[in-house]
């Protein structure tokens, strides 16, 4: 019942974002968008990927060192004692 409350809470808060979003994007749309404006975006959408390329690629160099095995190991030795 616990779980069935959150999954339709979470369900209504994305359903109002989406809302927010359409609503939104009607608002705007007569609206045209600047030099400046492109460029930030553009700049924001790059930033976005090398970041997240970048932290994929943290992920699996941590995997193929062997990081993640060592913590999964000390978190079995300290539940067994």
């Amino acid at each position: 019942m616990k779980t069935a409350l959150i999954i339709l809470g979470l369900l209504a808060l994305l359903g109002v974002t989406v809302g927010w979003g359409i609503w939104g994007w009607q608002q705007t749309a007569g609206t045209a968008m600047g030099f400046h404006g492109w460029l930030a975006m553009i700049l924001g959408i790059l930033f976005t990927i090398v970041v997240g390329c970048g932290l994929m690629g943290l992920m699996f160099c941590s995997s193929w060192y062997g990081y993640d095995e060592r913590a999964a190991d000390l978190s079995d030795r300290n539940k067994n004692g």
